[in-house]
């Protein structure tokens, strides 16, 4: 049977002398998924992507690509991969075009039939005959995709892809991923972007320290920060005095906005929130905003690294 996952890592170490890089991680990106290894600069992430496509060794662990064992059969998975590491280099006398035929002639025939649509998807077609000593950074990012794109693949890994690439450049970018998800193709994308992340992602590793210290669902990842009452009445200092000894709160602060109250863990939130409103009422204050909100990827991830 096919593997459900585009990428399988089980306890993948990576050492440099003394220095731990990648710390035992487990990870598993579902087919059909754009997903983000997320995490600060230093973080790993790119020892660890440098792993996934053989161009360093492993101290420890075993990984697969696309169903098949690396570095086993590494040049079998790399046929329908595409990859930017980095930032993406080229012969800067050249035109975009007559890079990718360079790039195109080391791969299958069908390669050079797929240089204009990749030109076209990432923005390029207009600037195609122009030489790359010409382009922006952005520019250069983008032809790094157009690049990957040649091999027709079933997995995109990209490190940093927004780097340099202006606010247009990004909403683009953003299209572009979701495009190639709805095709069936899977996305790896590393970044330590919490909003990009948050946008284009539908699944999410947080790395700190070489560690994964969260996986999961966009939405749950985020959710597991812990909800949270945001509320703006007559009297905030005297609704602080009433919430700060509710059996349901976990914590209550005065923000620009009002009085924000967080939940215990795996408290009924809605229940909570009633009692919360009626004694807030029967203290005699005016509500003047009640919004439940969750935490967002952001708290999150600020949460849980170190």
């Amino acid at each position: 049977m096919q593997s459900p996952h585009a990428i399988e890592a089980a306890g993948l170490t990576k050492r440099f002398g003394g220095r731990l890089a990648v710390d035992d991680v487990e990870l598993c990106v579902p087919r059909g998924s754009a997903f983000g290894y997320l995490g600060p600069n230093g973080a790993g992430k790119t020892t660890l992507i440098r792993m996934l496509l053989g161009l360093t060794d492993s101290t420890a662990g075993t990984m697969s690509l696309l169903g098949r064992p690396v570095p086993a059969e590494r040049a079998a998975a790399l046929e329908r991969i595409g990859a930017i590491l980095e930032e993406p280099h080229f012969h800067k006398h050249l035109t975009g075009h007559k890079n990718l035929r360079i790039v195109a002639a080391a791969r299958e025939p069908k390669a050079h039939e797929r240089i204009d649509g990749a030109l076209e998807r990432t923005g390029l077609s207009d600037r195609a005959d122009e030489r790359v000593k010409r382009y922006s950074q952005g520019m250069r990012q983008r032809l790094g995709v157009a690049r990957a794109l040649l091999a027709d693949p079933e997995l995109l890994i990209l490190d940093e892809p927004t780097n340099r690439l202006d606010p247009a450049g990004i909403h683009e970018f953003r299209a572009m991923i979701r495009g190639f998800v709805a095709e069936g193709r899977t996305v790896l994308l590393s970044s330590h972007l919490l909003d990009e992340v948050e946008r284009i992602c539908d699944r999410a590793a947080i790395v700190d320290c070489g560690r994964i210290v969260a996986q999961g669902p966009i939405a749950e990842l985020a959710a597991a920060g812990g909800q949270a009452i945001l509320i703006a009445t007559g009297d905030d200092q005297e609704a602080l005095a009433i919430l700060s000894c509710h059996r349901a709160v976990d914590g209550v602060d005065i923000v620009p906005e009002g009085v924000r109250v967080t939940l215990l863990p795996d408290v009924d939130g809605e229940a909570a929130a009633d009692d919360i409103s009626r004694r807030l009422v029967e203290g005699g204050l005016a509500i003047r905003r009640f919004e439940r909100t969750r935490a967002s990827l952001e708290e999150r991830f600020l949460e849980v690294v170190s």
